[in-house]
């Protein structure tokens, strides 16, 4: 297949590229080359590229970071997305488009509600969700009006070498080796009583190439483990491999306005459509982040 990926640079965009190489694909991986919000940058991108597949990575994608700038979220998130949706239809309007939402779009969910469905309500609770939420809309409209071929994914959590520090378990392995080389007896942190799903990006992206084949456009799709970790022993566990002697301790600046307390989602209807399953466990991605730092720096 000739895939084309927006937001190739990024966490996730690195990973889906190596994994299309591997399943034989020709791919064109663009970055800030193709600027989303713009239809003049978009249109020779995806003329020049005639993709069969693109896949809509581009994004804002920290939740802190959108209480912050929520107009950027929404200029990126929205419009991006609708300016990559007019640009196929117009260049290559027989294309599959894998929008990537999340699934932050279903907000503060209740025991009783788990794990998260598709058909489950959707109730944002910050700015990027709710940017998110309304590209879906768009996503939609181009599937009834243009019928175009698009299908929504919703990921969960996700984790793996290469992403941000950014982000809660990167950002932890870091502050543990910083703290452990500095000889420091403790580290700052969020909240870390929440608990979460999270799968690794290696079976997230081979989520989201399966669904090219076998997903129905206009379908939404969670892509989950089925298991929630708390952060907590998340932590605990990071801590125990690399500085055991460094206590977590809670700073109120780094807590959230609204926080989601647990979420686990289900991934019966994705396997339904595509045989996927989770392979790679989530101690296995705890691993590989820690072994990723380690190479980086001698001291580690």
């Amino acid at each position: 297949m000739r895939a084309f990926i927006t937001g190739g640079g990024g966490f996730v965009g690195r990973h889906l590229e190596n994994h299309l190489h591997s399943c034989g694909d020709v791919v064109t991986s663009a970055d800030r080359e193709c600027d989303v919000t713009s239809m003049e940058s978009v249109l020779p991108c995806l003329a020049e590229s005639q993709p069969e597949v693109i896949y809509h990575l581009a994004a804002l994608t920290h939740v802190g970071d959108s209480w912050a700038d929520p107009s950027e979220y929404t200029r990126v998130n929205v419009l991006g997305t609708k300016n990559l949706l007019d640009a196929a239809r117009q260049v290559v309007p027989q294309a599959t488009v894998v929008f990537i939402s999340s699934a932050d779009v279903y907000g503060i969910v209740n025991e009783q509600d788990l794990p998260v469905r598709e058909t489950f309500r959707t109730a944002p609770t910050n700015p990027y969700s709710s940017s998110k939420l309304e590209a879906e809309h768009f996503a939609r409209d181009a599937v009834r009006e243009s019928g175009q071929h698009v299908i929504i994914v919703r990921p969960f959590n996700h984790v793996g070498p290469g992403q941000s520090t950014k982000f809660v378990i990167p950002a932890l392995v870091s502050r543990l080796f910083e703290a452990r080389d500095e000889g420091r007896s403790e580290i700052r942190v969020g909240d870390l009583s929440p608990r979460r799903d999270f799968s690794d990006v290696r079976d997230v992206v081979r989520a989201y190439r399966l669904l090219t084949m076998h997903g129905r456009s206009g379908e939404t799709y969670n892509v989950a483990s089925g298991i929630d970790t708390a952060l907590s022993d998340i932590a605990n566990t990071l801590r125990a491999e690399i500085a055991p002697e460094v206590q977590l301790v809670v700073d109120p600046t780094l807590l959230r306005p609204v926080e989601v307390p647990v979420m686990r989602g289900s991934f019966e209807k994705l396997h339904d459509a595509t045989g996927w399953e989770p392979v790679i466990t989530l101690e296995t991605s705890l691993r590989d982040v820690v072994s990723e730092f380690r190479s980086q720096s001698p001291n580690h």
